[in-house]
């Protein structure tokens, strides 16, 4: 079945009734691992300006998903779209418009936080006086600034995370990927990141990203799409797929868990007299 969601009005249309103006548009989207197809020929469309939370059992396929999409693994099959092109046809031009911060960091870690900044800056041919204004910001509104001049392997995770989202933000995105960004985060660190993730997403620019914490999705997210078992189960609107419940509740319900017969723990009774 193919999920789109109106640009205008935030309600799930038919495609052929859908507005264009798509951040990302997949269509038949299959990945296979040996005999285990991980993504089985899912379509979604997320409309520009939006905040979208994946959501989906460990094992669903979300950030197989979210790795064929930012173009670090090819697809078997199906189309991807950022922003009205081919991901696949072009790899390179498609990182120009995104940015993507993995579940599994791997950084450049001998050198500082504000010299990964301006490697990033170099890599992404951006001029150097914009690269360092960019980064200064960056590191103070993700309060970085007392740590930018140590080395990122002396990092905590919570810094980790930080940095590879300045990095990911410093030429500007119009898409921004995430994989699980509050996971081992301490609650100082996700305060900040959540913050700056809604000042990008305020001037007009798409976030999508998956997480298992329902509570982060709700306070952000204005479209959530929930996987299970490589396959797309429930995709909309905050307030229409959560249906007068919460989203707990709607998660549970849409990958088949709500009516599961929890077992008794036998040991936790009193031992009979």
């Amino acid at each position: 079945m193919t999920f789109m969601i109106d640009a205008e009005s935030g309600n799930a249309v038919a495609p052929s009734t859908a507005t264009p103006d798509w951040a990302l548009e997949i269509h038949g989207l299959v990945k296979h691992f040996d005999e285990k197809k991980a993504v089985d020929g899912i379509d979604l469309a997320v409309p520009r300006g939006s905040f979208t939370g994946l959501l989906g059992p460990n094992g669903a396929g979300k950030s197989t998903t979210l790795a064929m999409i930012s173009g670090l693994l090819r697809p078997d099959a199906g189309t991807i779209r950022v922003v009205g092109h081919d991901v696949w046809a072009d790899p390179v031009a498609n990182k120009a418009r995104i940015g993507v911060v993995p579940e599994t960091l791997l950084l450049f870690e001998r050198l500082s936080g504000r010299e990964l900044l301006e490697y990033v800056g170099r890599l992404r041919t951006l001029d150097p006086e914009v690269v360092e204004h960019r980064a200064e910001e960056l590191l103070a509104v993700l309060e970085l600034e007392e740590a930018a001049n140590k080395l990122v392997v002396d990092y905590s995770q919570g810094m980790r995370k930080k940095i590879s989202l300045a990095a990911a933000l410093l030429h500007v995105p119009e898409v921004l990927f995430l994989d699980e960004p509050f996971e081992s985060v301490d609650p100082i660190s996700v305060r900040a990141i959540r913050s700056v993730l809604d000042q990008l997403v305020q001037t007009g620019a798409t976030v999508v990203f998956s997480s298992h914490v329902m509570a982060t999705v709700e306070a952000l997210c204005d479209h959530v799409a929930i996987m299970h078992e490589g396959k797309l189960v429930s995709v909309g609107p905050m307030d229409q797929v959560r249906d007068g419940g919460s989203l707990d509740d709607a998660f549970a319900s849409a990958v088949g868990a709500a009516g599961k017969i929890q077992r008794e723990v036998t040991f936790f009774s009193p031992t009979p007299s």
